[in-house]
Formats: structure tokens, C-alpha cells, sequence
């Protein structure tokens, strides 16, 4: 639809200054979809024990060789989320830099996922999650990384009073970045050294996601605002894990 209005305002831009060519070459103009990544469906990478999965992406995927021009076409790929990061940094963008296209651009229809899950679906180290990373990253870079230290202290307080339950205090970790800043990062943490290729991240806004989803309005992954307080007693336990090195659940 949006390309077809484009059509019709450079016709109409045109007056009279038009042949059959150069009209039919803006009536035919379409855009190019292609299956360049194929997946193996039988092997999962999401549901693999970490010790293998980094190994195990590298076999997943294969290309589709001639479909893009070198150095002048942009890749645009969507992703239903992006959790880890691993998928696309070990396999998917050094697979699609095979191409040599002028630019990737990954879209994710899910926003950015900040904080664990404890109602169903097993994601609860923060360690994990490629956008948690990229804000501590950022804190690093902007010589703030004691803000971690004294949120750690202030978890350990709480749980020291039974209170963990009270309040998602990660929350104040993503308010000293944009989600602008974050997606940049993340684009910069996936992307492999000496690639070589501009590689860009965007990703659906929350409130767009409500948008697209009026009937189901659960974020808590994205916003940190949990339905129940063991939401908060779980992301606590989960960031002073993060902080203490240990490599387990935060329930």
C-alpha cells in the first residue's frame, strides 16, 4: 500500500513528461522479498543447553546464494524477539555479510526483553539477556558501573528485610539509557569484529505492541512491571545472581 502511493505521487508529479517506459518501469517497481536464511526446522537453538548452543548455531541456517547485489542492496530481516543475541551473532550476520550487501537491518516485532519470566517460560538470568548487557555495557562506558554496586547493596538490604517482593529496582538500570541508545549497542555487541557491514537494530515499541495486541497486555518482560510481587522478588534475585557470578535460576 505504501509503495503504491509512492507510485501514484511521482506519476502524478510527472504532468505530461511520461512514455510507455518510463511509466511502465513505475508501475511494475515491486518490493523484493526473498528466502535468503533457511532454517533446519528440527533443530531448536532457543531450548539447547547453553554448552552446546553456541556450537549448535552454526549448523542451523543455510543461504540462498544470488538473490541480493553486492553493495547495493540492504538486508532487511525480522526476528519474532531477539532474547540472547547468539542466533544472529555466531551464524545469521556473518551468513547474510557472506552477500556483501550495503547495510543489514534486523527488525524485532517484540521489543526489548529487559527482565526474566517466572509464570511459564523458563528465561530468568539476567545474564541472558542481550539488552540487559548492552545497558550495563552502556553504565561501563559512561564510567557509571557503580550504579550496579550500590543497586546490589539495595537488593541485599531488601532481602535482608524479607522485603525483595516490593519493588523491580533493575528498573533504575535502563533509566540512565534511551531504547535508541540500547538497540545501538545491542547492534554493536552482535555485530562480529571486521565485519565490515553496517549492521542496525529497531525494534517494536511497547506501546506499539499494545497496539497490535489490545486483548493481551502482559510486558512485564519488556517493562519490568510485574503482576505479581514475586515478579519483583524474582528480577531482584536474578540481577544480585548477575552480580555475584552465579549461573542459576532466580527462582
Amino acid at each position: 500500500m505504501y509503495l503504491n502511493k509512492i507510485k501514484i505521487e511521482r506519476i502524478l508529479s510527472w504532468g505530461k513528461d511520461y512514455d510507455e517506459e518510463k511509466l511502465g518501469e513505475m508501475i511494475n517497481r515491486r518490493i523484493r522479498v526473498g528466502k535468503i536464511a533457511i532454517k533446519d526446522v528440527k533443530m531448536r537453538t532457543f531450548i539447547t543447553e547453553d554448552a552446546s548452543r553456541n556450537e549448535m548455531v552454526q549448523h542451523v541456517y543455510d543461504i540462498t546464494y544470488g538473490t541480493v547485489r553486492p553493495g547495493i542492496d540492504t538486508i532487511v530481516i525480522i526476528d519474532d524477539s531477539i532474547v540472547r543475541g547468539t542466533t544472529l551473532k555466531q551464524s545469521i550476520i556473518k551468513m547474510l555479510a557472506r552477500l556483501q550487501p550495503k547495510k543489514i537491518l534486523i527488525l524485532s516485532s517484540a521489543p526489548q526483553i529487559r527482565y526474566p519470566d517466572c509464570y511459564g517460560i523458563d528465561m530468568s538470568k539476567m545474564g541472558d539477556f542481550i539488552a540487559f548487557n548492552a545497558a550495563v555495557e552502556i553504565l561501563k562506558d559512561r564510567g557509571q558501573e557503580h550504579l550496579l554496586h550500590e543497586l546490589w547493596q539495595q537488593c541485599k538490604d531488601l532481602k535482608a528485610q524479607n522485603l525483595l517482593h516490593t519493588e523491580n529496582l533493575v528498573q533504575k538500570i535502563y533509566k540512565s539509557s534511551t531504547s535508541t541508545e540500547i538497540a545501538n549497542k545491542i547492534a554493536e555487541m552482535i555485530t562480529p569484529k571486521d565485519l565490515g557491514i553496517p549492521v542496525q537494530v529497531i525494534f517494536q515499541s511497547i506501546e506499539d505492541l499494545h497496539k497490535a495486541c489490545p486483548n493481551n497486555l502482559g510486558d512485564w518482560y519488556f517493562t519490568g512491571n510485574y503482576p505479581t510481587p514475586g515478579g519483583n522478588r524474582v528480577v531482584n534475585q536474578a540481577f544480585m545472581n548477575y552480580m555475584e557470578g552465579k549461573n542459576e535460576r532466580g527462582y
